[in-house]
């Protein structure tokens, strides 16, 4: 064979055993699945949500297999502007920031309560919620009942209230433990209408959600209504960012500093580039191509999906978060004491303190039973359990267990060190209550910290609990409520 045969010979078969290696890892990695930390950084929460709702194309608030992969293809194809068919690092980096502007967000996050707060859930959380929900009621109620839900946020407006909302009314339906009326309009409370319920629900209201900026004797007529109500024997309860209420920073942070100069420093490009390639060059050559995009997103799914539906919901969709590694070195985290005041203490006292740090959705954290012997713990069994929401913990100043009647916290001595260390300003006796009971006057109050994400809503012995906490506060279902300590 002449030379030139030869070496062309072998240069082709070379190609191909490359070529076939490469698919060959590519095909491997087609049914693998992606390791998963157990805490999500600020930049991990951002991509998650901005690289949902990019390829969320037809916009019905589910993601496919295939509305996943051509999101990966139209990237890959931006990226190309050499058509060589491959892309580095800082080509993907361009294409990533141009396809998910930070603008994007501001659909996703609602600060300050300036945006038209939406009041309908999403039909896909509906019908997880409405699938898990218990078939009876822990007690019988007394006599008819009825709950008055507040879903007014004046500060940051969570994308589950109107699930929360809904989920009252649909426990109380279905169990005919209670019926529900649901208000967004902080004058329904008032004493005279207020005089014809057994309880109130605060669903994830924030900021100074009673009060009217214009006019301080509404204000002050609201805030005298709910308190008489509960202390003269009705009932409040209040989920999650109930608690994110009523209470400031005594000492804000410094010019440029904050969650401020955190955003101001994230693109996505810049934090989503480095892992896909870390995570899809799998023949090592510092460049993605097609094949190991395809395998990239497909092995994202198969991570995501973990019930196998073949459809993510964006609480599912979170957990693409925690593939994004925490920022190395990480960043300074605030020490010593919280500097949290609260600015009702009349409410603040009532629900049982106030909100000072959270880990981000979907920290992985256990659930402990703090009384296995409660009505509103029997379905726990006394076991523990792991969960992933937003994680609150409480001001230092604002929540002890000489107040509250705890009924579950969280474990943390099951949390990493790592994980323990984000928490700013950690509370010295790391103590972290979840739910809890408390009597106020001839009232009775019950408070659940998990709520931040539809998951939550979509978890059997959850609604469970918190049926079991509405009707502590409504009087049929008796529980001992003494401080804990």
């Amino acid at each position: 064979m002449p030379s030139s045969r030869l070496v062309a010979s072998v240069a082709a078969a070379t190609f191909a055993v490359g070529l076939a290696s490469h698919h060959a890892v590519a095909a491997r990695q087609a049914s693998a699945t992606l390791p998963l930390g157990t805490s999500a950084s600020l930049g991990g929460l951002l991509s998650s949500t901005l690289v949902f709702l990019n390829a969320d194309t037809n916009k019905d608030g589910a993601l496919t297999s295939a509305e996943l992969t051509a999101a990966g293809d139209r990237w890959l194809a931006a990226a190309d502007t050499a058509g060589s068919g491959a892309v580095d690092s800082a080509a993907l980096t361009t294409a990533l920031n141009a396809a998910m502007p930070m603008s994007a967000l501001a659909s996703a996050f609602n600060m300050g309560g300036n945006g038209a707060q939406p009041e309908t859930a999403d039909p896909a959380t509906v019908a997880a919620m409405m699938s898990a929900l218990p078939d009876h009621a822990p007690a019988t109620p007394l006599r008819p009942r009825k709950v008055l839900v507040l879903a007014h946020a004046a500060g940051f407006v969570h994308s589950t209230i109107p699930l929360a909302a809904k989920t009252i009314e649909a426990l109380g339906t279905k169990t005919g433990a209670w019926t529900t009326t649901i208000t967004y309009d902080p004058a329904d409370i008032t004493a005279a209408n207020l005089a014809q319920y057994d309880a109130v629900f605060l669903a994830s209201t924030t900021g100074a959600f009673l009060d009217d900026p214009n006019d301080a004797a509404a204000t002050a007529e609201r805030r005298k209504a709910l308190l008489d109500f509960v202390r003269g024997g009705k009932g409040l309860a209040g989920i999650h960012a109930a608690t994110d209420s009523y209470h400031e920073d005594s000492t804000p942070p410094a010019p440029g500093g904050g969650i401020g100069a955190l955003l101001g420093s994230f693109t996505p490009g810049a934090t989503l580039a480095p892992v896909m390639l870390n995570q899809g060059d799998r023949n090592h050559d510092g460049k993605l191509d097609r094949t190991e995009m395809d395998a990239l997103t497909g092995a994202w799914f198969r991570t995501l999906d973990r019930a196998g539906s073949g459809r993510l919901l964006q609480s599912d969709f979170a957990f693409f978060a925690l593939m994004v590694p925490q920022p190395s070195p990480a960043p300074p985290v605030a020490q010593g004491p919280d500097t949290q005041v609260g600015t009702w203490p009349d409410f603040n006292k009532l629900i049982g303190g106030y909100f000072k740090f959270h880990w981000f959705d979907p920290q992985q954290i256990t659930v402990k039973i703090d009384d296995p012997s409660s009505p509103l713990t029997s379905m726990f069994h006394g076991r523990s359990f792991d969960v992933h929401d937003e994680i609150y913990t409480m001001g230092a100043k604002s929540w002890s267990r000489d107040n509250v009647h705890v009924l579950t916290s969280i474990d943390y001595s099951k949390m990493s060190d790592a994980d323990k260390a984000l928490e700013e300003h950690p509370r010295a006796d790391h103590d972290y209550g979840l739910s809890w009971i408390r009597r106020e006057g001839q009232g009775r109050v019950f408070y659940e910290a998990l709520g931040h994400s539809e998951r939550i809503y979509a978890m059997t012995p959850i609604l469970e609990h918190v049926l079991a906490g509405m009707q502590y506060v409504l009087g049929d279902l008796k529980a001992n409520d003494a401080p804990s300590r």
